[in-house]
């Protein structure tokens, strides 16, 4: 990674477009965008895209998504007219899982709702950045308390110190939204109904008036363990 040609902090002052302007120019078919199909997602999806039309996405389909997610799924390869990606969990390792913890272990302990991520999440997503110089994601500092210190392009240590490229790190939800509506862009029709943010079925609620925007995601846990291992340090 030949990161020392550039200096990470210079791109704190560059728009999203123009960071992955640069990443798609830099690294080509070395680097994808990682996309759930939330509202952030389908913004980079509609940025990158306009950009090079050729541009890789992949998903994680940990096999408990709900059925709005893989709509708005169909509907982006209809309108973009794109090949997505798809990396499925180990098949093995689902049923050593349930077999052992059952179909809905997550809801047991800290713990087994992390194994459960790793098994349909964090093992993909490992297999997905085989041979990746770089990464995309649609983290923004305002999402929840385990998001405030992201930069727009990280080292990502816990992926062979590839890059990690975060271009709407400092996006209000406000502009996220602006720029869906303005471009028409498809998107999960839970947000609809009080999903500002949406993983798995199982683990995803919508919220209440006046709750944290991510409160809806594994809410039976404190804030600071709200995370799947998709983004450690």
């Amino acid at each position: 990674m030949d990161i020392n040609l550039f200096k990470i902090e210079d791109f704190e002052n560059k728009t999203a477009e123009e960071i992955l302007k640069f990443a798609l120019e830099k690294y080509q078919n070395r680097v994808a965008l990682a996309s759930s199909f939330g509202a952030e997602d389908v913004v980079l999806i509609d940025m990158i895209l306009k950009i090079n039309p050729n541009a890789r996405i992949f998903t994680l389909d940990t096999g408990r998504l709900p059925q709005e997610t893989y709509d708005v799924m169909d509907r982006i390869r209809e309108k973009y007219k794109i090949n997505i990606e798809v990396y499925f969990p180990d098949a093995k390792l689902v049923e050593e899982m349930v077999s052992n913890y059952g179909f809905n272990l997550f809801y047991k302990s800290v713990e087994l709702r992390q194994l459960c991520c790793k098994v349909r999440k964090v093992e993909p997503l490992n297999r997905a950045l085989k041979g990746l110089d770089a990464w995309i994601c649609g983290l923004r500092r305002e999402q929840s308390v385990t998001r405030t210190e992201i930069r727009k392009i990280e080292i990502d240590t816990a992926h062979n110190s590839i890059l990690k490229i975060n271009p709407l790190a400092d996006w209000t939800e406000k502009q996220v939204w602006n720029y869906i509506k303005e471009n028409n862009v498809p998107y999960n029709a839970l947000h609809d109904k009080g999903y500002p943010s949406i993983g798995c079925a199982p683990c995803t609620r919508a919220i209440k008036p006046g709750e944290d925007i991510r409160a809806g995601r594994w809410w039976w846990e404190a804030p600071e363990k709200k995370e799947c291992g998709l983004h450690k340090k």
